[in-house]
């Protein structure tokens, strides 16, 4: 099937209600990517399901998967993501090694980012080291598609704040990648208050264990990754503000460039509010 260019190249709609129907079409099909939150939200991942199961090989357990996500009264976001994702690895944990391998590898490279976002996701409640777990999500973390790049740190952060130490010297190599998007993750995937995430309570209370990570990305020529680390340590000033005016105030006499500018404007946003209101 064929999709026209309009589709293709369309901006994505501002609300639900405004997505055409054949737009989401393509997307329960599994043939076109969301381009947008709105869309990416949008998705009902039951339609997804059924439109996927039989070119994994996996229809014979449609009943079951529809039947659970029923139970757990989810259709659509993250939730529904973290469902289908355990729901495929107590389903493959039955299967073969080779069987899950060709069934990870499809989903991984599939064109719809919700079918990515699953795979990135089939990590969990597995015993494998952080290195195989960090082996295991880099591709996803530098999909050119905003939701998997998301997916994948989240997939992995809590894994990664039961030891911080090891974690921040295994991320030093990403945050020296020359892909703004691996080099994002080193820094997302562990930021003290996060997004939709857990606290990770020791860099709460003690941030400079992430000093390794945040100095190597203090001048950092991409935008994503400049809001990144401003948010990074605007989160780190909500617990530790003193520490957190040092080091901008360090940065900036070490390095007297936009980029750093930039993520110290970002990184001290909530300490001048808060002093606009004492």
């Amino acid at each position: 099937m064929v999709i026209n260019d309009a589709i293709l190249n369309r901006k994505g709609a501002r609300k639900s209600s405004d997505i055409p129907n054949e737009v989401l079409m393509y997307l329960h099909d599994g043939q076109l990517e969301s381009v947008n939150l709105i869309e990416w939200q949008a998705v009902n991942h039951q339609s997804l399901l059924k439109s996927i199961l039989p070119s994994l090989d996996l229809e014979e357990n449609m009943a079951f998967f529809l039947s659970e996500m029923e139970k757990q009264n989810v259709v659509s976001g993250m939730k529904a993501i973290r469902v289908v994702s355990e729901l495929l690895d107590n389903v493959l944990k039955n299967e073969s090694d080779e069987k899950r391998l060709e069934v990870l590898t499809i989903m991984s490279t599939h064109i719809s980012d919700s079918v990515r976002c699953w795979a990135a996701f089939m990590n969990k409640g597995t015993s494998k080291t952080i290195e195989e777990l960090l082996s295991y999500i880099q591709p996803f973390a530098a999909d050119h598609h905003f939701g998997v790049r998301e997916i994948a740190w989240m997939s992995v952060r809590e894994n990664l704040s039961e030891d911080i130490e090891k974690s921040v010297q295994l991320l030093i190599k990403w945050a020296s990648s020359s892909d703004e998007n691996v080099r994002r993750f080193a820094v997302e995937s562990i930021r003290p208050r996060g997004v939709w995430t857990k606290h990770i309570d020791l860099l709460k209370q003690d941030p400079e264990k992430a000093l390794p990570i945040l100095n190597l990305l203090k001048a950092d020529p991409s935008k994503y990754v400049q809001d990144s680390v401003g948010n990074w340590l605007n989160d780190a000033s909500k617990s530790q503000p003193q520490w957190v005016l040092d080091l901008c105030s360090k940065w900036e006499n070490e390095s007297d460039v936009q980029a750093t500018s930039k993520i110290i404007k970002k990184a001290t946003r909530t300490i001048k509010k808060q002093t606009i209101n004492k």
